[in-house]
């Protein structure tokens, strides 16, 4: 339709041509199609040959100088841009909805893990930062993608545009893209062969497979947080949901657990992509086009998918923050022992005498953690009559808190907070 609006101010196409083309346009025979294109074995063409058949006057000029690529490659990227404004809406929504919760839990004090073993004390607000950076970074680079993306143009059989400057003439071909573009809302690679370049095909790919990373770490993180040796966070468990046919107890993460699964999905698809691109061999080949029709819609699927899921747990997250606590009291004390050790010396102890007993309190400590006693490493500490030669009771005290050993982590969230806010409103 644009083609022939577009070649009618050439003098190549009638008023009535394209008035008769734009009547008809949504009148969409797929039955007609698919029983030409059984015939005829090309599916564009099968289209063009009903269209023609409902257009009696214009059918003539349909297609006229173009390949099949220049209809479809540019279509396909018009249909890209719609997929994207969608999911960046969504990223967007993803992301007020996290930096919402990112405030509201900024300082709650928690244990942090690292290798899945306690670590040092951070904040439930920080760690849902890091999430929050790493989707920020995909909704500026989607945003940035949707607007480089580029079409093929009107180019013809191998990119050289012959056709059309046998047509309009050479000297009226800039003017002749450069219509098409604009009545398109489309920008056109300067060089193509008979397809755009597939290249560009990997990178969107692995744009939304590096989003994929980020909902896919975020849910695997819930996954092991809702397990009972955590129990800190849950995705919402609906009251008739049913966790198990056959265990009635269960409250399975089967939310996050479909973002796992489709995430592993989605991070294949750049490599199918990758393949599509170093092997469109010369000025082209087909078999890139099969799958194509394939991973490029269900990349996006995914993609969606995710985020719905992604926002849905997000919308209803429970947070235990009574097991929070209990982590934290559970295993804070082991990681404020640096901070002790560091007081101990400052105040003329002798550094290796005091890890060694820092270390035996620690041992006995842990073992009776694990027997399902509180932890008694405080009191064991203030008990040794060899630290109490240095710190008092109250000094010791203070110095195992592990609210005393948070950093900066509050400040870091907020500021994430604010980075969110100030990004999606520009």
């Amino acid at each position: 339709m644009v083609l022939a609006d577009v070649q009618k101010e050439y003098g190549l196409v009638s008023a009535e041509q394209v008035e008769e083309l734009r009547d008809q346009q949504y009148n969409i025979d797929l039955d007609r199609s698919q029983e030409i294109e059984k015939r005829i074995q090309h599916d564009l063409m099968a289209e063009l040959k009903v269209f023609a058949e409902q257009c009696p006057e214009a059918g003539g000029i349909l297609h006229l100088g173009a390949t099949s690529m220049d209809i479809k490659d540019n279509t396909l990227v018009l249909q890209q841009k719609a997929a994207l404004n969608l999911l960046v809406e969504k990223i967007k929504q993803l992301l007020i909805t996290l930096a919402g919760i990112i405030e509201d839990v900024a300082e709650l004090p928690l244990i942090a893990f690292t290798h899945l073993q306690p670590a040092e004390p951070s904040t439930l607000g920080y760690r849902l930062a890091q999430p929050a950076q790493d989707l920020l970074i995909y909704y500026q680079l989607l945003t940035q993608f949707n607007d480089d993306i580029m079409g093929k143009g009107f180019t013809g059989a191998v990119g050289s545009s012959a056709s059309f400057a046998t047509l309009l003439g050479k000297e009226n071909l800039p003017a002749f893209q450069e219509k098409m573009a604009k009545k398109l809302g489309l920008n056109f690679f300067d060089v193509v062969s008979q397809t755009y370049p597939r290249t560009q095909d990997y990178r969107l790919l692995s744009i939304l497979a590096g989003m994929g990373a980020v909902l896919y770490k975020f849910a695997f993180d819930l996954r092991i947080l809702q397990s009972p040796g955590f129990g800190e966070l849950a995705e919402p468990f609906g009251g008739e949901q049913i966790g198990s046919s056959a265990m009635p107890f269960k409250q399975n993460p089967i939310k996050a657990e479909k973002i796992n699964s489709l995430g592993r999905y989605l991070a294949q698809l750049p490599r199918i992509a990758w393949d599509n691109a170093a092997h469109s061999l010369l000025e082209r080949t087909l078999d890139d086009s099969a799958n194509r029709r394939i991973i490029i819609p269900e990349a996006f699927l995914c993609a969606d998918e995710m985020l719905d899921a992604s926002l849905n747990i997000l919308e209803g997250l429970v947070v235990n923050k009574s097991r929070i606590k209990q982590n934290l009291e559970n295993y804070g004390p082991f990681a404020a022992t640096e901070k002790l050790l560091m007081l101990l010396v400052k105040a003329g102890a002798d550094r290796q005498k005091m890890h060694g007993l820092i270390r035996g309190h620690s041992l006995l400590s842990w073992s009776a953690i694990q027997k399902g006693e509180p932890n008694p490493l405080v009191d064991l500490l203030i008990e040794d009559q060899e630290i109490q030669v240095y710190l008092s009771a109250e000094q010791i005290r203070d110095s195992l808190s592990g609210l005393s050993y948070l950093g900066d982590t509050v400040k870091r969230s907020q500021d994430m907070v604010n980075l969110i806010n100030k990004k999606i409103s520009s």
